[in-house]
């Protein structure tokens, strides 16, 4: 206690205890403050702050592609199990018989995804278990159905992996029944070339589908073809049955000219003369044996090939060093009995006759793809004459004829 002095010299304590009493007696402190709003000290030994209480972690969130319990799901179509808020522990894609589907788990273990086509009219079944974020396992459970198709098409396609062909090759892809949804297989049909290369798919009827470039290929171009065609709807329940893959090269720039008025062939090479054959095509003045103007391709060789026309009643007639340029029996071949005729005279029947001895430089020479220029008669080339009639067909004409735009 602190005592205050009085004049006589005596401590008077009991006067500040009456004081301080009184303070009190008004509600007030010292400092003035009311007593029930001033900060009260934080219990000694406890902490700082108080604590704030933390959100609960979420639980893992599991989503389906297909949805689970899905039917007439396409078997080409993604498949493939996501996980938010959490991580796949273990996961695995059954078909029927119990066998496991190839698949793969994303780097993070938030996904996983089909990696191998599967197959129609079949059910599929999930099974795993994932962990949330709050540490809680779930179980991954579900399944889908795939459809049924009501008739599968088949496709074939002219081009040999490994092989080289001329700059005038077109992709031909033919189908073993009609195609109704055609901008569905077209857009399917990927071509990829190892330099820019434009050109483009054309439909020539309900089940042919070619491709070309818009002029000749450039010399050495590698060529891939994926025909991404299992599980496309063709529409009324009919799908492509399988994919198909191509790979294959142009191989040097070589360009016949065959002119029927001059009766030459020019055999050109990387845009130089080579080789300049006297030859003999078809009799003018019969139309049934005019050789077509136009540019043709070469489509196979023979070294011998028997020749049969019964409405000129000729059968079996073996020729060498044969090169068929169209389907409408047009070769380059030799032929001996025309030789008098060979640069001067038209007398075939519509064939380009060379002697046996020129016919066989050239044989060796030519690659399928090659482009057959003919001119000098006035009967065009054009879809009766059978598959390559491609390049008959003005650029503009042939973009129109594509089913994807």
């Amino acid at each position: 206690m602190v005592g205050i002095r009085g004049r006589g010299g005596h401590r008077r304590a009991g006067r500040l205890l009456v004081v301080l009493g009184a303070v009190t007696a008004l509600g007030l402190t010292a400092c003035g403050s009311d007593d029930d709003t001033a900060p009260k000290p934080w219990p000694s030994g406890a902490d700082d702050h108080p604590k704030v209480q933390a959100a609960p972690k979420p639980s893992a969130k599991i989503a389906f592609q297909p949805a689970a319990g899905a039917q007439n799901v396409n078997p080409a179509a993604p498949a493939r199990v996501t996980v938010a808020d959490g991580k796949i522990e273990s996961l695995t894609l059954t078909n029927p018989a119990g066998k496991k589907v190839i698949g793969k788990l994303s780097p993070d273990a938030t996904s996983w995804t089909v990696g191998e086509p599967l197959g129609f009219s079949k059910k599929y079944t999930w099974s795993g278990t994932a962990v949330g974020a709050d540490g809680e396992r779930k179980e991954i459970a579900g399944a889908f159905t795939t459809v049924t198709p009501d008739y599968l098409v088949d496709a074939s396609i002219n081009t040999g992996d490994g092989k080289t062909y001329g700059v005038a090759m077109p992709i031909a892809v033919t189908f073993d029944s009609a195609v109704g949804d055609k901008a569905a297989a077209e857009r399917a049909m990927v071509v990829r070339t190892s330099v820019p290369v434009q050109g483009a798919w054309a439909w020539l009827d309900d089940r042919r589908a070619h491709w070309r470039p818009k002029t000749y290929w450039p010399a050495g171009t590698s060529v891939t073809v994926n025909l991404n065609l299992y599980g496309v709807s063709y529409g009324d329940g009919v799908f492509g049955a399988d994919d198909m893959t191509s790979h294959f090269t142009i191989g040097r720039n070589q360009v016949v000219k065959a002119n029927a008025k001059t009766h030459r062939v020019l055999v050109y090479r990387g845009g130089k003369l080579i080789q300049n054959f006297p030859a003999s095509m078809g009799l003018d003045s019969d139309p049934g044996r005019v050789t077509n103007s136009g540019t043709h391709v070469v489509m196979s060789k023979h070294e011998t090939y028997k020749m049969t026309n019964p409405k000129y009643k000729y059968f079996n007639v073996e020729v060498p060093w044969a090169v068929r340029i169209s389907n409408n029996g047009e070769f380059i071949h030799g032929y001996g009995p025309s030789v008098w005729a060979q640069g001067n005279t038209n007398v075939s029947h519509g064939c380009v006759n060379l002697s046996p001895d020129n016919a066989k430089v050239y044989f060796d020479e030519a690659l399928v793809g090659d482009p057959v220029e003919v001119t000098g008669t006035d009967k065009q080339l054009d879809p009766a004459d059978g598959d390559y009639y491609d390049w008959a067909i003005p650029w503009a004409q042939w973009v129109g004829m594509s089913a994807a735009g």
